[in-house]
């Protein structure tokens, strides 16, 4: 039997382009509280498919599907200096893990990118679970 359902129109979507997700990313981190943003410092913000090999052999990871995000950088004490020749803290989303995961899960695809950008840098910096979850409220 023919059935037409009043749905989105998700028959013209397309998953979000590798830029469209950066200015997502981009978006998100401005929406998050100024004090955390501080605790970065000089940030990168790139968007990649999946993480190189070198990645994957580093962390030991089973698939590329394993790993939504990576910050790469120096903590607070250790923050880029011009004379040492090392470039700004980086974080890096794996866009296609996180659309393996959005479409996993019950989130928007803007709060899932929105806590991996905080848990990237909260856990790099230290903070506790309780810490970043009172951030994620924050940047509702």
């Amino acid at each position: 039997m023919a059935r037409i359902y009043q749905t989105r129109a998700w028959h013209s979507q397309m998953s979000p382009t590798m830029d469209e997700m950066e200015l997502m990313a981009l978006e998100a981190y401005a929406n998050l509280p100024g004090t955390f943003r501080e605790l970065t410092g000089e940030i990168i913000i790139q968007i990649a498919d999946f993480p190189t090999e070198e990645i994957m052999d580093d962390l030991a990871l089973e698939t590329p599907f394993d790993l939504l995000g990576l910050f790469e950088g120096r903590g607070i004490a250790e923050r880029w200096n011009p004379q040492t020749g090392e470039g700004p803290n980086r974080i890096t989303l794996y866009r296609r893990a996180i659309l393996d995961y959005w479409a996993e899960n019950e989130e928007t695809l803007g709060d899932i990118i929105t806590h991996v950008l905080i848990h990237e840098i909260g856990h790099h910096f230290g903070l506790s679970d309780d810490d970043m979850a009172n951030i994620e409220a924050a940047a509702e």
